[in-house]
């Protein structure tokens, strides 16, 4: 009998690898955020324009990441990982440049868009290169890890973006995102194996449509990616108030404000140290109501503190800190949970999944902007984008466990 019959072939790339990796690929959206948002009042003042045009440049950025994520996952689906990771970080590139060089607001605001959409392809393509190797608890477990790298970076961006403003001007801080993007394209290049095999009948309109119609109509895809959109993309709608709140209104300073901001990411990072401890023994998908409890706590913070106090560190920061440690409870399993069961359309999967969480983070943000006032718009639309997390829990733990029954090449039904 030949040993090797029935042998599982080995993943083309370990779990720490395809972690590093991934958690580059994944912090290049949220980095490129953070660095950005001490110099937004500065901007304001240098451009001599208003606060809506340049909460307008975070706007479209966010924008054209959610959008542009509905095309590099299908895309790398058919033409391959590697080559679409390098195309569209080729896009962020010459964004970044046009940004570095930029002496007028609607430029910068163009300059912005084309970041945002180079790079959507960092978060799609990394999740989807985790579902194409591992599943089940092994994936929860890296995406835990990249959780965990993925804290250090934005936890450090907006302190070495204030600190980089106030020394160098904001025009260097775009030179620190050109040089990100040209290192990411270096390690997709010598670094990462190729994970689907080229297939460009996955790319044609009908079945890219098909596709997203099956999503869409699968509940096991839906419930997690409606409470992802509502916790993570949370963050990115805080992204667009929190400096002028801290800054405008608290009364901090660029490089304080960046500080406060380890507040966020360093809850964050230390939820993902718990979680990577206790999943072991727990699971990841009972980690989920925990994690929602922490942020129901930080979302009646906002409600209540704001609408009592006047914004400080304190009543701003602590619970977006609770907030923050709820969600690194919950991603892991959340976004198993909606790729999962869709091998053949990972891709897909991924970038549908990242749509709805930065199209939670836009919409925030757009009714942030009708509101007007930071303060308001922030006790009242992160809360609600809370609740709506959880509301969604409520059906998403009636659902079976599908990974467990799902196996490489098969496709859980629609349900």
């Amino acid at each position: 009998m030949n040993v090797m019959q029935g042998a599982v072939a080995p993943p083309l790339m370990s779990e720490r690898r395809v972690a590093l990796i991934g958690a580059m690929l994944v912090a290049l959206g949220p980095v490129s955020m953070a660095l950005y948002t001490p110099a937004m009042p500065e901007i304001v003042r240098a451009f001599g324009t208003t606060e809506a045009a340049v909460n307008l440049t975070l706007s479209l950025y966010f924008a054209g990441f959610a959008f542009a994520q509905l095309f590099c996952g299908p895309l790398s689906d058919g033409f391959g990982r590697r080559p679409v990771t390098v195309a569209f970080m080729g896009i962020y590139l010459f964004a970044g440049v046009v940004a570095l060089l930029s002496r007028d607001i609607n430029v910068l605001i163009a300059a912005r868009f084309l970041q945002g959409v180079g790079a959507a392809a960092g978060i799609a393509i990394a999740r989807a290169i985790v579902r194409d190797l591992f599943t089940t608890e092994t994936s929860a477990r890296i995406m835990n890890l990249i959780g965990m790298i993925l804290a250090i970076g934005p936890a450090f961006s907006p302190v070495i973006g204030g600190v980089t403003m106030e020394l160098f001007g904001w025009h260097a801080i775009f030179a620190l995102m050109v040089a990100f993007g040209v290192a990411i394209i270096l390690v997709t290049v010598f670094a990462l194996r190729e994970t689907v095999t080229r297939d460009l009948s996955r790319i044609r309109p009908a079945a890219i449509l098909r596709s997203y119609g099956t999503l869409l109509a699968s509940r096991y895809f839906m419930y997690p990616s409606l409470m992802l959109g509502g916790t993570v993309g949370a963050l990115y709608t805080l992204a667009t108030m929190l400096s002028f709140v801290l800054i405008e209104r608290a009364g901090l300073t660029a490089t304080q404000f960046g500080l406060s901001m380890l507040m966020q990411s360093g809850s964050y990072f230390l939820g993902s140290v718990v979680v990577r401890f206790v999943m072991p023994k727990l699971g990841s998908r009972a980690l989920v109501p925990i994690g929602l409890g922490f942020v129901a706590l930080g979302a009646t913070g906002l409600l209540v503190l704001l609408n009592v106090f006047e914004p400080d560190f304190f009543t701003v920061m602590v619970p977006v800190a609770c907030y923050a440690f709820g969600i690194a409870f919950v991603t892991p399993a959340l976004t198993t949970a909606a790729l999962a069961p869709f091998p053949h359309m990972a891709g897909a999967a991924s970038s549908l999944s990242g749509f709805m969480q930065m199209g939670g983070g836009l919409l925030g943000a757009m009714i942030a902007v009708v509101i007007g006032e930071p303060v308001l718009a922030m006790s009242t639309v992160v809360p609600a984008m809370g609740m709506v997390a959880i509301a969604c829990w409520f059906g998403f733990r009636k659902l079976p466990d599908p990974t467990p029954h799902v196996r490489p090449g098969e496709d859980l039904p629609v349900g």
